[in-house]
C-alpha cells in the first residue's frame, strides 16, 4: 500500500470531509481529511488505483488538489 498526503483546496465547512472521503472510497482508495489542515491522508494500492485517479475524483467533486 502506498500512502500520501494531498493538499485540498475549497474545503469551507465540516461536511466536505464526508464528501471527499467517500469519492476517494469509490475508486477504492482510503482516504482520511484533516480539515484544519486542509489535507487528506490517502492510502491506495499502486496496482488498481493511481494518484491521479484520486485527485481526479476530488476535483469532480468540487476541489481543488496542489501538487
Amino acid at each position: 500500500m502506498k500512502e500520501a498526503t494531498v493538499q485540498v483546496q475549497g474545503m469551507n465547512c465540516r461536511s466536505c470531509v464526508p464528501r471527499i472521503e467517500s469519492a476517494i472510497h469509490a475508486i477504492g482508495a482510503e482516504g482520511h481529511v484533516n480539515f484544519e489542515q486542509g489535507t487528506i491522508d490517502i492510502r491506495f494500492d499502486e496496482e488498481k488505483v493511481q494518484i491521479s485517479d484520486i485527485e481526479e475524483a476530488i476535483q469532480k467533486k468540487g476541489y481543488n488538489v496542489v501538487a
